[in-house]
């Protein structure tokens, strides 16, 4: 594997566009404190008078913009390399910076919430500065039973810090510690087994190279099984104490809350896809008998089932394909995409120490920064379109909507990613004139439904039962998490695979689990992306670009309304299901 330096300049994000040194980066993390300890003026104070509340606004948002910029900028330097000991110390350096901050302004929204409605409400047709923070005022007053006391959360923002110790411990050992040795590969040499390859590995078609990858890769989580068990389960239950805390029903309410999703949209979803694991299991049944098994395994279920030759992909030629799949969005989207991936956006390939997988970041007045770990395969192809998808998602905010609306809830985040990769897969199945790659884009475009809709429901539903459990005062050991995932996996996967004892310790490599009811917004969103895609493909993408533009300028479910889809109902859901269904028929007819 490469060192960072080995890699050109050409396909490294383009960081120094947020600070051009460390010194700079330093002033802002003093700006940023200095900004903390003034804000303490205001405290006693927001209700003075219209024009001292929107001081205070502003004020807030001026902190947290700086102090979001310190934060993302060492958090990137940190996922380029987490083994260099400076990054990690700025890292811990911002988050005392955070956790200061947050108790600097941890008095503001009790504080906030101590005046009438009627009296916030005379503020803000007063003062014409206020009225950019009506929805931010209205929605904090519909959260005002769960708000502490002054001192309370001043307690429970000083203790943020730490409370987060959990998923770095994870991080840290995922990403920096633990060693997955080598296997022989395809061509009989040996190849470091990584997070980065292990998915590559798992779609061999030679399936002892898959079985080494994956016996490889669960024997090093089962050596540090405890510890991730004594970390799963403080997670746990920092999220359960949190909710009892602010006098949630549980932390399933809590988590749901912020986003004022229903949980019975969350319950919907568990419940509209276990009512169609059938075909999940039928799905299974066509995946035995194609590979021709006498009996699939659980590293037998990610090889594709159509072996075309498999061709690498420069990425120059992934973000053309990508420019080529997403031109229903229209022609300023594409243009605002190609000026980005030439500005230095994205982080293409893996390198030693690097943070693996893939995701979108960035800050308010920064670059959409993308880290990628590209490998060539067209998986890689669509996950830097899931990725942009994010990335455009924060460009149009961000030009549209102040700093207090421009970020997003996963729950709206997730669809924009997913419109991408659906928008691209139908335009690779409407191009293709070779059957064969046509089956073999069907297939992926099954397992996009398995891998998303249907394996992170799984996430989603083992999270509600361990949070249960916790809450029930159940001991989250290492066996009892084992055995519920193992019973679990069986479950959604059916009688076509094999019981294995490796696939138990599965929950032990999810770093999601870490932030808690995160997963199920990839389900809900895949489901919501599904829909709008066609809708784009049908009536043009107006509504769509109104939906990118809307940031969090009101509760998500209501923005989804703008792009066409209602999430409050399970519909969205059985449509996909419905897909779901249509596509595996269809793959099966043309094996």
């Amino acid at each position: 594997m490469k060192t960072r330096d080995q890699i050109d300049s050409k396909h490294k994000w383009n960081i120094a566009s947020m600070y051009p040194d460390e010194k700079t980066w330093g002033e802002d993390c003093a700006k940023a404190a200095s900004l903390a300890e003034g804000f303490a003026r205001f405290s006693g104070n927001l209700g003075k008078s219209p024009a001292t509340l929107l001081s205070a606004f502003r004020q807030r948002d001026e902190l947290w913009l700086t102090a979001e910029r310190v934060y993302v900028y060492a958090r990137m330097k940190r996922d380029e390399d987490n083994r260099v000991a400076k990054y990690q110390a700025m890292v811990d350096k911002c988050q005392s910076l955070v956790a200061k901050a947050s108790a600097a302004t941890s008095f503001f929204t009790p504080e906030l919430l101590e005046m009438a409605e009627s009296e916030l409400l005379e503020f803000i047709a007063r003062e014409e500065g206020l009225k950019l923070y009506e929805f931010a005022i209205m929605n904090a007053l519909r959260l005002k039973s769960h708000v502490l006391t002054k001192p309370e959360e001043s307690i429970m923002a000083q203790y943020s810090e730490i409370t987060g110790a959990p998923g770095d411990i994870f991080t840290m050992l995922n990403n920096a510690d633990i060693k997955f040795g080598s296997i022989t590969g395809e061509d009989g040499g040996t190849v470091e087994l990584t997070h980065g390859k292990y998915s590559g590995f798992m779609e061999s078609y030679d399936r002892r190279v898959r079985k080494d990858a994956f016996e490889h890769m669960y024997a090093a989580y089962k050596k540090n099984i405890n510890t991730i068990a004594a970390a799963f389960s403080y997670n746990t239950k920092t999220d359960v104490v949190a909710s009892r805390v602010r006098k949630y029903d549980s932390s399933l309410h809590s988590a749901l809350a912020g986003d004022n999703i229903p949980v019975s949209v969350y319950d919907n979803l568990i419940d509209v896809v276990n009512e169609n694991l059938n075909t999940l299991h039928r799905y299974m049944g066509i995946r035995k008998k194609a590979l021709g098994l006498d009996e699939l395994q659980m590293y037998d279920v990610y090889v594709p089932l159509i072996k075309v030759p498999e061709r690498e992909i420069p990425y120059e030629t992934a973000a053309s394909t990508i420019e080529a799949g997403l031109a229903p969005l229209g022609r300023e989207y594409v243009s605002k995409m190609k000026d980005g991936l030439a500005s230095g956006w994205v982080d293409v390939y893996e390198n030693e120490g690097k943070t693996s997988g893939a995701y979108s970041f960035g800050c308010y007045d920064s670059m959409p920064f993308i880290l990628l770990n590209y490998a060539g395969k067209m998986k890689d192809v669509f996950t830097l379109a899931h990725e942009m998808g994010h990335s455009m998602h924060s460009l149009y905010t961000r030009a549209a909507q102040p700093f207090i609306y421009g970020g997003h809830s996963i729950f709206t985040a997730e669809v924009a990613s997913t419109v991408n990769e659906s928008l691209l897969m139908k335009h690779l199945l409407s191009t293709e004139k070779d059957p064969e790659v046509k089956k073999y884009l069907l297939n992926m475009y099954i397992e996009e439904f398995r891998t998303t809709l249907f394996r992170q429901t799984m996430f989603a539903e083992f999270e509600k039962h361990t949070h249960q459990a916790a809450e029930s005062g159940e001991a989250l050991t290492a066996e009892w998490l084992s055995e519920e995932y193992g019973k679990l996996n069986r479950r959604y996967f059916g009688s076509s695979v094999a019981e294995s004892e490796d696939i138990r310790c599965e929950w032990a490599r999810i770093p999601h689990f870490y932030s808690a009811f995160y997963v199920y917004k990839y389900a809900t969103g895949f489901s919501a992306a599904t829909a709008i895609s066609d809708l784009i493909l049908s009536q043009g993408a107006g509504a769509y670009t109104e939906f990118l533009k809307s940031g969090e300028s009101d509760h998500p479910i209501e923005l989804l309304k703008i792009a066409g889809v209602d999430m409050s109902s399970p519909e969205p859901v059985k449509l996909a299901m419905k897909t779901f269904e249509n596509l595996v028929e269809e793959f099966e007819k043309l094996l």
